[in-house]
């Protein structure tokens, strides 16, 4: 009987050394080992603003800002991280099925870009692409 005991203690032990840990400090690790090779993490502060854990994956908010910065400075950025051998890891946007720009725009939106077809507000002078500024 204690053998039984002590095999099923072991089976639950190794199955959860296979598990990320669902802590902030978890995600906040595996977002700055992902920007680190773009931005120079060290001279900010990182904040993780929110998470929600679904499973193998979590979705979360980050916010980023010079050291010393108000903290109502600086940006947010929204990544979706999975579960990989026992760490949290940052899908690529592409992977997560997100935008360039962090939303699917609504239909019938203007075009931010200024592309042709976007609409203009009432009253605004039309604007001729080809026409030079004076």
């Amino acid at each position: 009987m204690r053998f039984i005991a002590i095999i099923a203690l072991l089976g639950c032990a190794l199955s959860g050394c296979n598990r990320a840990s669902e802590s902030k400090e978890a995600i906040r690790e595996s977002v700055i080992n992902y920007v680190s090779g773009k931005v120079n993490v060290a001279s900010m502060d990182v904040d993780v603003v929110s998470i929600a854990f679904k499973g193998s994956e979590a979705d979360a908010t980050v916010a980023f800002r010079a050291k010393g910065a108000d903290p109502g400075s600086g940006l947010q950025m929204r990544y979706t991280l999975e579960q990989k051998s026992g760490k949290w890891v940052v899908k690529d946007k592409s992977e997560a099925g997100s935008s360039p720009h962090g939303s699917t725009p609504k239909p019938g939106a203007a075009n931010p870009h200024g592309d042709a077809g976007g609409a203009l507000p009432p009253g605004h002078p039309s604007v001729n692409p080809g026409e030079a500024k004076k």
